[in-house]
């Protein structure tokens, strides 16, 4: 269970702060379940009400700092995903967004950028479908990240690079 002021990881919202738990008062009707309050760090101004025992939705503890830097030092290790049906791309997308998990957005970066270049040298251009997963991951995943370094998203966008790219070097 979360406490008031946990960060948390709240399906595709991304980072969301825990305001407050306790049953909610809807129209003077008291209801006696649980839920948490919580105010997404990205997505305007709005408030989400969610069930404590919410099984639906994957709401996790955003990373810790160590967690992170971890995962951004295994960036290059991180395979992309196969594609094995162009067709069901997107479906492949879906589930990998689903889980919640940074790897798996590394991974689904990995391989929309692996697609691109290759639509690039044919002169072809990139797909709708690529296009808007690969923003929606990057924004979760720079979102997610931003948040544990302190940082805009765009500063973990320059921030993956540079360290990637001095690790490459040092190798």
């Amino acid at each position: 269970m979360f406490k008031v002021g946990d960060k948390i990881i709240y399906g595709n919202t991304g980072v969301c702060e825990v305001v407050s738990i306790g049953p909610l008062d809807i129209g003077g009707v008291k209801n006696e379940k649980e839920y948490y309050t919580l105010r997404p760090f990205f997505k305007g101004n709005g408030t989400i009400f969610t069930p404590v025992d919410n099984k639906k939705i994957v709401m996790r503890h955003i990373l810790s700092k160590d967690e992170t830097m971890e995962i951004i030092d295994e960036i290059d290790e991180i395979k992309p995903l196969e594609v094995k049906n162009e067709k069901l791309i997107e479906d492949e997308y879906k589930e990998e967004m689903k889980k919640c998990d940074c790897r798996d957005l590394v991974r689904v970066i990995k391989t929309i950028y692996k697609r691109q270049e290759k639509r690039n040298a044919e002169g072809k251009k990139t797909t709708a479908t690529d296009e808007r997963y690969f923003r929606i991951a990057e924004d979760s995943l720079y979102g997610e990240f931003g948040v544990v370094l302190n940082m805009s998203k765009d500063e973990v966008r320059d921030f993956i690079t540079n360290r990637v790219e001095k690790k490459a070097a040092l190798a």
